[in-house]
């Protein structure tokens, strides 16, 4: 109400863009740092003479790493507030990212890359516990679904533009496009200091490690894992199975359309977040598709397999989005940070796990299709949560 003075009045959209744009910048840096490793991993192999799996390791440890490190990101908020994580936690991810560029061997290699997935581990749960600080209630969703943009337009502009556009302008210098995609995300980090309508420091100590009281902590993070083992795993195995099916000639296109499926997802979820979030029929339907899509990849060959891999990528991505725009909505301010590092924690132990039990299992057989058959029987394992979800608790509301 405008008579309810300045503090409770919904601030103009001019005044909501600056917020928008550091959120989708963070957001942005979610995903870029870990996902420029696959299309530079040829050129550091060459230079260090990495074996398979320590190539592999490049993307797969700073996934280990986000689930790793979202508790202490849990700790620092609740110690320091979600701006001050945020910015510390940018910090780490760059001196990690850019320090993978300046490496001398293997060994320091894998630490910088373990530290850069450190950093953006605690950025994971820092940005939803800043949304209740930053943005009116009526704006969560929308939040949520701009900096979760960001993070699924960096998935693609990491794998996507590194090797057609920026290797060239640097050399083709792997080290100098890494130091180039980290360091700017240390102007982004001062950045986060501009707005002022957070305060830095809660004004109490606050809990930080998971409430598995909470059924939300193990029911999103188990969905959390249905859709990025789908989406990591798939992309993995992609080669393998169309290398089976005899099409491995369509790889690059195949991964092309199935990384920009993610772009989509995220620009539908900016028009429908505030019709979508929050809603658990939503949130089964999705999965309930992806999960067709995925068996459709496995069972299917050409581009009708092409095709049913892509519709499942554009479906996790916006599972993801409803997913981790749960908890703003569901918990007060001070427990979003908590709430949302347990759900990350679970959620990424398992989307690093499942694909990597599929791929022993795969070695074992061989035959590539039992991975992602490992993917499938997981996610129709924890599909029945999506049904039960309970999301009708807001903030402010007695947690009974």
């Amino acid at each position: 109400m405008a008579d309810s003075g300045a503090a409770h009045t919904p601030p103009p959209p001019a005044r909501l863009l600056p917020v928008a744009v550091l959120l989708w910048l963070a957001g942005v840096y979610l995903r870029i740092p870990v996902l420029v490793a696959p299309p530079l991993a040829p050129f550091i192999s060459d230079e260090l003479g990495l074996s398979q799996a320590l190539t592999g390791a490049l993307t797969t440890l700073p996934i280990l790493m986000l689930a790793i490190g979202s508790m202490p990101g849990s700790l620092s908020i609740a110690r320091i507030g979600p701006r001050n994580t945020l910015a510390l936690a940018m910090v780490i991810m760059v001196a990690g990212s850019a320090g993978r560029g300046l490496v001398p061997d293997t060994l320091t290699l894998m630490i910088a890359s373990g530290v850069m997935g450190f950093g953006v581990a605690m950025m994971q749960p820092a940005l939803p516990a800043l949304l209740p600080r930053w943005l009116e209630p009526h704006h969560l969703a929308l939040g949520s679904a701009i900096y979760m943009n960001g993070m699924l337009m960096g998935e693609f502009i990491g794998a996507g533009i590194t090797l057609p556009v920026l290797m060239p302008l640097l050399d083709n210098s792997w080290r100098a496009t890494l130091l180039a995609w980290s360091l700017p995300a240390l102007l982004v980090a001062a950045a986060l200091f501009l707005p002022k309508r957070d305060r830095a420091r809660p004004v109490r100590k606050v809990a930080w490690l998971p409430d598995w009281n909470n059924p939300l902590t193990l029911r999103i993070g188990l969905l959390l894992g249905l859709s990025g083992s789908m989406f990591f795993g798939l992309n993995a195995y992609m080669g393998n199975l169309l290398e089976r099916q005899g099409q491995f000639e369509k790889l690059p296109d195949a991964l092309f359309w199935y990384n920009l499926a993610q772009v989509f997802a995220s620009l539908i979820m900016l028009k429908m977040a505030r019709y979508w979030v929050g809603r658990r029929s939503v949130i089964a339907a999705l999965a309930s598709i992806s999960i067709l899509g995925a068996i459709g990849a496995v069972i299917l060959s050409g581009w009708w397999s092409i095709i049913s891999a892509t519709l499942m990528s554009l479906v996790a991505g916006m599972l993801l989005i409803l997913l981790v725009a749960i908890p703003p909505l569901v918990v007060s301010a001070a427990e979003t940070g908590r709430l949302s590092a347990g759900t990350f924690l679970v959620g990424y132990t398992l989307a690093f796990s499942v694909p990597m039990l599929g791929g022993v299992l795969a070695d074992w057989t061989g035959d590539a299709r039992h991975a992602l058959l490992v993917i499938i029987s997981y996610s129709l394992l924890v599909l029945p949560l999506a049904f039960t979800l309970d999301l009708e608790r807001k903030k402010g509301q007695p947690e009974g």
